[in-house]
């Protein structure tokens, strides 16, 4: 049943970025969404034990990277890998941005969000931040998840 729904649910793929430390580190998520108008607020879900998760409660600030149609590879790259093996900004340009989340230079878009809650929801948690900053870099088409170009 989760495959049945899982294809039939569209969705954007996006990199969520964190910076603590000294410390960068980049996830690909396709679970984010608006949660509220006033404030801004955006939410995304996070597995228990990911890296990017530490540095988003270590520094409070996180960013949410906008991928754009043919960035397959980059959504790949960020999410395949665990950053505290591999530093996973080696071969991608990035940014600060003005609270010191990275902003890939690919990204067609982003969003940073000030950590406000931290939800559990089975295996993964709810960060929900509000937007204190953001930008559309270009326009282009957003990148969407369809489940057989991952898995």
């Amino acid at each position: 049943m989760q495959k049945i729904i899982a294809k039939g649910i569209t969705l954007g793929v996006y990199i969520i970025t964190a910076k603590a430390g000294g410390k960068a580190n980049g996830m690909t998520a396709s679970w984010v969404s608006q949660v509220s108008f006033s404030p801004l607020m955006m939410m995304v879900s996070i597995g228990q034990n990911k890296y990017t998760k530490e540095l988003i409660r270590q520094s409070g600030f996180f960013a949410i990277n906008v991928l754009s149609t043919g960035q397959t590879d980059e959504a790949r790259h960020f999410g395949f890998q665990s950053g505290r093996k591999v530093d996973k900004f080696k071969d991608f340009g990035y940014s600060n941005a003005p609270q010191g989340s990275p902003i890939l230079e690919c990204a067609m878009a982003y969003c940073e969000c000030e950590l406000k809650d931290v939800f559990p929801a089975g295996d993964h948690e709810l960060i929900v931040g509000e937007v204190v900053n953001a930008k559309l870099t270009k326009d282009m088409t957003p990148l969407t998840f369809v489940w057989g170009d991952y898995f």
